[in-house]
């Protein structure tokens, strides 16, 4: 991958993190609105866990490309 697509996959991953950070916060005021005992009065907390289970796919993409290519970097500038 280019340089560009890995930043925008680590920038998506962050938003991910972010959302995900927000919805696995979020709480209901009244026990009247929840509808799952184990969540209580957490309603989105499935999809924050969800969240962030791409957002670390993201990371990982992102992360074997960059080294992919810094090897392939430092493997042409020996060649001199």
């Amino acid at each position: 991958m280019k340089f560009k697509a890995e930043i925008v996959l680590l920038l998506m991953a962050m938003a991910l993190f972010v959302v995900s950070v927000f919805f696995y916060t979020y709480h209901v005021a009244g026990e009247e609105l929840s509808f799952s005992a184990s969540l209580g009065g957490y309603p989105y907390r499935g999809y924050a866990i969800t969240f962030v289970g791409f957002g670390s796919v993201l990371t990982l993409a992102a992360s074997i490309s960059y080294s992919k290519r810094s090897k392939n970097l430092g493997d042409k500038s020996y060649r001199v």
